[in-house]
Order: structure tokens, then C-alpha cells, then sequence
């Protein structure tokens, strides 16, 4: 699962992206090129759990991250940047807030609102061409052969251009599951899910008027927004300890990184949860799609877990907090024995029986 981090020039997105990855970028030609790296969940849950089992080996779960070119007119003109986003599986927009005189603006000025619109245009424009040719493309096709599929096609593009010209992204517009089938292949940019991260100052970071701004069109475009200081995050990043970090944030009255809220939205984005298997030996983080059954969970541990599945050991995070000890779960009938069908939840813990 790869999300791809696009913006303006100068917005803070190869900060985010280094502080993220750990990747660091001091080579200009970069800029043009496609950066790929890894990213660690950042998750509470898991450092509590490390805390109680106090493992040999501990596992984060880990983001396949792409920091893409910026979006100037060169690459905006060439269309390769849009060849790099068709390829993600959801798209993180770094939108900058922050005034700094020491670092340029792009459109001369710093305006949050018209930068995010701005680049939710250039996105709906990119699938209204390409469903623009595809329509002239079928349409004379048609014309030559009666074919059945084709004029299947022809009307869902009619159908999805209609809504690209309102300026909303595809990913609003009801699709049936053979008409999914049909696009399935096509580089379609708005049908990803989206994520927005405000770059702010410092002192911006509990202002919600700016949040604020952006509501209307996150909720009318399905659209996840926060508010993220890469500078902040930065600072974070170079303190040793988790005491000392932890001290840095309830300074600022943050409760958690910004970096743990962007991670966990990308999940949510991608229609991921995380599950967790504990013991002395390990503790690990999965990651899966929602409404996976015990089987599938199984099957990203191991194939043969899958394979072999008999039945899957569950509790619940949030009981083993309140409770202290897999003992006292027992004790409590909060240890629960599960078949096939059962829904893994985000932060059960499990452990698979099996048989091959």
C-alpha cells in the first residue's frame, strides 16, 4: 500500500517525509524523481503493549511512503507527476499555512484554501482529459463494430465526465461493481482517497479557526484533513528519549504527535486496521483491510495460518488495559475463542491456531 505526498513548492512535504522515513534528501535532482521510503505506524497502543510484555523483539508495522515531485508548471506540463500519483493507492496533501519571509511562495503569497483548491482542480482536470479521449476514442469505435461492452463504457464515461464537470472527484460518484471492473485499470486520480495535512507555525498548531476553513470542502470532497507544524515535528524528531518528547508535547498541550495522526489517517484512507500478536518472544502490529475475516488476518501473518486455520484466540486492547493481564481476561470471560466468520476489529490482539 503506497501513498504518494504531493504539493506546491515550499511546503514543508520533504520535511514531513524525512521525519517520517528517516530518508534524508540532499540531492536536487530528486526533486524531479519519485522518493520512495518506509514509515513506522506511529502508534500508542503498540509502545503500551512493548511497556507490558517487555518482548525480545518488537515489530511496527510499517507505510510504504512516495514523496512525489513538486507540482510546478514544468512537471504540471510534462503530466508525468500525474503518471507518479495514478500509481499510489491514496495521496497525502501537504498544504502550506506557515509564513516564513525567508522561505518563497510559489503564487507569491501564502493562501491555504487557494492552494488546495488550486491542486484539487489540476486533479479533477487530469481524469476529465483522460475520460475526454477515452469518450472520443470510443465513440468512433462504436461506430465501426456494435460492440456490447463498448457502448457499456461509452455511457459510464458520459456518466463520469457529467460529474467531472461539476469539479468533483470521481471518488463521490456511485459506482456499481461491474462498472468498478470496467475503470479498474485506468490512472484515475480522484477516485483515491485523500488526505490533507495544513503545514502550520508553531503557534498555529491549536488554532481550529484554520481547520475550520476547510471543512466545508474536506466534507463535500470526502476529503481527511489535520493540521501538522513540519518544523515542530522536526524538532520532536531530534530529542533522544520518549520522556523528553513526551515532555515537548504537553509543553505545546499537544496530547500526540501530529506524525501519529497523519500515519493513522493514511490507514484509515486506505481502509486498513491494525491488529496486534503479543507474548515474550515478540510484540508485532498487522496491518489489514476492514471487515477482514480471522482467516485473511491470519494469512498476512503467514500463508500457512491461513491455510491451516482452525480458529483465532481474541481479546479486545482496550480490555487488556483496563484489566492488567491476560489472566484477569480469563477471569472476566473477556478471552474470546472465534471460527472463520468472525470480524477481526482495529487493535485485537490475536493468536492462530492452526493446522497444516
Amino acid at each position: 500500500m503506497k501513498v504518494g505526498i504531493i504539493g506546491l513548492p515550499q511546503t514543508g512535504k520533504k520535511t514531513l517525509f524525512q521525519i517520517l522515513t528517516g530518508n534524508e534528501i540532499t540531492d536536487p535532482a530528486k526533486a524531479f524523481n519519485p522518493v520512495p521510503g518506509t514509515a513506522d505506524i506511529l502508534d500508542s497502543r503498540f509502545d503500551r503493549l512493548v511497556a507490558m510484555y517487555a518482548p525480545k523483539k518488537e515489530v511496527k508495522a510499517r507505510l510504504d511512503l512516495v514523496l512525489l515531485p513538486k507540482m510546478e508548471a514544468e512537471t504540471i506540463s510534462k503530466g508525468d507527476i500525474f503518471k507518479d500519483i495514478s500509481d499510489m493507492d491514496a495521496i497525502c496533501h501537504v498544504v502550506r499555512a506557515f509564513e516564513d519571509e525567508a522561505v518563497y511562495h510559489a503564487e507569491g503569497s501564502v493562501d491555504a484554501l487557494r492552494d488546495f483548491d488550486m491542486v484539487n482542480s489540476e486533479l479533477v482536470m487530469h481524469d476529465q482529459i483522460f475520460v475526454e479521449k477515452r469518450i472520443e476514442r470510443l465513440s468512433a469505435m462504436v461506430k465501426k463494430i456494435k460492440d456490447e461492452d463498448q457502448k457499456k463504457e461509452l455511457v459510464l464515461m458520459e456518466k463520469m465526465l457529467a460529474h467531472l464537470e461539476q469539479e468533483l472527484p470521481l471518488r463521490l460518484l456511485e459506482l456499481s461493481e461491474d462498472e468498478d471492473k470496467m475503470i479498474r485499470s485506468y490512472p484515475f486520480i480522484t477516485l483515491k482517497k485523500l488526505v490533507v495535512a495544513v503545514n502550520v507555525a508553531e503557534d498555529d498548531l491549536g488554532n481550529t479557526d484554520i481547520l475550520d476553513a476547510f471543512k466545508d470542502s474536506c466534507d463535500a470532497l470526502a476529503i481527511e484533513a489535520m493540521l501538522v507544524s513540519a518544523k515542530v515535528e522536526a524538532e520532536i524528531a531530534m530529542l533522544d528519549s520518549a520522556e523528553e518528547k513526551q515532555e515537548f508535547l504537553e509543553d505545546l498541550g499537544i496530547t500526540s504527535t501530529a506524525l501519529e495522526t497523519l500515519t493513522a489517517l493514511c490507514l484509515k484512507s486506505l481502509n486498513l486496521i491494525s491488529f496486534f500478536t503479543v507474548g515474550e518472544d515478540e510484540v508485532r502490529q498487522w496491518l489489514v483491510r476492514k471487515e477482514a475475516k480471522a482467516p485473511t488476518a491470519a494469512g498476512v501473518i503467514h500463508s500457512d495460518l491461513e491455510r491451516g486455520f482452525i480458529r483465532a484466540e481474541v481479546f479486545k486492547y482496550d480490555d487488556l488495559m483496563e484489566l492488567g493481564s491476560e489472566a484477569e481476561l480469563k477471569k472476566n470471560g473477556k478471552f474470546y475463542v472465534e471460527g472463520k466468520d468472525y470480524v477481526v476489529q482495529d487493535g485485537d490482539i490475536l493468536n492462530i491456531r492452526f493446522s497444516v
